[in-house]
């Protein structure tokens, strides 16, 4: 059987129109979530970056995927599943968390990380811990900070007043 050399390009040229629109259209990745977006901003208090903390995209409703970030030198960029992945587009109600770091053990927990699992440590640091940002902030209920992810790259500054 003779194959012509014009057949084989166009079996090449298929080929790799298929594997463009797969590339494009996104194969996914592991965690069976939809397509998340970039979600990135700034966070201030009293004009002034907040120096650490969490922040935290809660979805309007109640039902859905949260996503959630820490807070260095006032930046944060959000993660859903993956570190650095954003969030899936719909509406949120924003917490920020900000607490002193001191020398205490307890407090050293925050900067570990210890409020991602809740440990005894973090407990007791957020008891005793003085808030860099006002507390109502750190409530759904009280925050009233709001945010609207759109299916493209997501930038949300947020400066908290008293």
């Amino acid at each position: 059987m003779k194959v012509e050399k014009h057949s084989i390009r166009k079996l090449a040229a298929l080929a790799g129109s298929m594997f463009g629109i797969l590339v494009a259209a996104g194969c996914g990745d592991d965690t069976g979530l939809e397509k998340r977006y970039p979600v990135y901003g700034a966070v201030t208090y009293q004009g002034k970056p907040v120096a650490h903390g969490t922040i935290n995209f809660m979805p309007d409703g109640g039902t859905g995927r949260a996503a959630g970030a820490p807070i260095e030198d006032g930046k944060y960029s959000l993660t859903t599943a993956t570190q650095g992945d954003g969030a899936l587009p719909g509406k949120y109600n924003v917490t920020v968390t900000a607490h002193e770091i001191s020398d205490n053990a307890e407090l050293k927990a925050i900067a570990k990380g210890g409020q991602f699992h809740h440990d005894k440590d973090f407990a007791k640091a957020t008891a005793n811990a003085k808030n860099l940002v006002p507390a109502k902030y750190a409530s759904l209920t009280t925050s009233d900070l709001k945010a609207e992810v759109k299916p493209e790259s997501n930038k949300f500054d947020f400066d908290l007043k008293d």
